[in-house]
């Protein structure tokens, strides 16, 4: 139980890797609200782990501070932050095969849209927790990243690429800011990972990255959460302002 008397609040955690993150934390001993911007898919695992269900927009951050202020009055202070909100379009007008549209033809709201859930959401999280974390001198916050960030995937769009790129500044920056007051900050970069939504994809593109994968298998939800759990555990207490690959071996850098 290596986050007993922690407090975790995990985004974007109604289902995929988010829901995964928090059952794994829950099953280390955290107490975790399940912040999702589909209250019915909050409740459902919030229910399933014993947690606090919470709904909010991360982009929205008058929402944001609504949702912390009755996570806090339901658990206390959160030490653990879970950045894992994000949206990636994937049939955007003027792309092709299903994939977003290029950046000469993509929507400025769809782009404003992206940036603001993926970007500007994290930072309004950290934005609202990190003065309770200050206050305890105690923390750790992970940013969910991507290997989109370091590598062209041209199955996503300039907008996931640049939000994904942008959070690994904004870990290594808030880590240099944070730690003096004993916070850690890092990232995590998932590869192509197993869930409903990557099966809706052509079979051929996720066989092509299977054999581009050293480990020569997609990720799964859980391996993502063990690494989470362990950047928010004791054994990581000495790291931060890194971005971990949790790819199998995928466009190793």
């Amino acid at each position: 139980m290596s986050h007993a008397g922690r407090i975790a609040v995990v985004t974007g955690a109604g289902q995929g890797i988010g829901a995964a993150i928090a059952r794994a934390l829950a099953a280390r001993g955290a107490r975790v609200a399940v912040l999702d911007v589909n209250a019915g898919h909050a409740a459902a695992v919030a229910a399933e782990i014993g947690g606090v269900p919470a709904a909010c927009d991360v982009a929205d951050y008058a929402a944001v501070d609504a949702a912390c202020a009755a996570i806090e009055a339901a658990l206390g202070a959160p030490d653990i932050l879970v950045n894992n909100a994000g949206i990636s379009p994937k049939h955007a007008a003027g792309g092709q095969g299903g994939a977003p549209a290029p950046v000469h033809a993509m929507d400025p709201a769809e782009w404003n849209r992206v940036v603001g859930v993926n970007l500007t959401g994290a930072w309004n999280m950290i934005r609202r927790l990190s003065p309770g974390m200050v206050a305890a001198r105690r923390g750790a916050i992970v940013n969910q990243s991507s290997i989109a960030a370091k590598a062209f995937v041209p199955f996503v769009g300039a907008h996931y690429a640049a939000t994904k790129a942008a959070l690994i500044g904004l870990t290594r920056h808030v880590a240099g800011e944070l730690g003096p007051h004993g916070i850690t900050v890092n990232a995590i970069a998932p590869g192509r990972i197993d869930t409903p939504l990557m099966r809706t994809v052509d079979p051929a593109t996720n066989e092509a990255i299977v054999a581009a994968t050293a480990l020569r298998r997609l990720g799964t939800p859980e391996d993502v959460a063990a690494m989470v759990c362990f950047l928010t555990g004791p054994d990581a207490a000495f790291v931060t302002g890194q971005t971990v690959d949790v790819a199998g071996g995928w466009m190793m850098s």
